[in-house]
């Protein structure tokens, strides 16, 4: 578990951590203002993935970070190595982080891997993208560890 996981996880069970001076009030704001955003920020990703594995459902967040770092692979030997291990880790059925995606995009995966491109999980990558949007991202926003998050900085803003 990376540091920051670590401090968000303590964040929520004791008030008297001051938050890094790294993560600022308008990060945090911007989470709010759409899924989006949050992903697109610096520590909204790390934070929503501590939050999804509190509720013990971080696969998606987990399928959706390889996904991204699958897609800069420019040597194909690392690429097929990381394309089986995906299939293995999210797609395969009974897998142990078994992604929730239909059955054909599941099958054009099973093809595309036997000679992966850039592009294989580019599917599963939007539906997964969709779910968290949809799904947690509502949660999130609403859970104790967000507003926790959101009180502390706005009233060591206010100090």
């Amino acid at each position: 578990m990376s540091r920051w996981t670590c401090w968000i996880c303590k964040k929520c069970r004791d008030e008297s951590k001051r938050p890094p001076s790294n993560l600022t009030l308008e990060e945090v704001l911007q989470w709010a203002q759409s899924f989006e955003k949050l992903m697109a920020t610096k520590y909204g990703p790390v934070v929503y993935a501590a939050y999804l594995k509190m509720e013990h459902s971080d696969e998606n967040i987990k399928f959706w970070m390889a996904c991204e770092t699958y897609k800069k692979l420019v040597s194909r030997r690392r690429r097929i190595s990381m394309a089986k291990k995906l299939y293995k880790i999210y797609i395969q059925p009974q897998s142990p982080r078994e992604i929730n995606i239909d059955s054909s995009t599941k099958e054009t995966i099973i093809k595309n891997i036997q000679e992966p491109t850039q592009k294989c999980f580019e599917e599963a990558q939007r539906i997964v993208y969709m779910h968290m949007e949809r799904d947690s991202y509502p949660r999130f926003l609403k859970s104790e560890m967000y507003q926790t998050l959101l009180k502390t900085f706005q009233s060591n803003n206010n100090s």
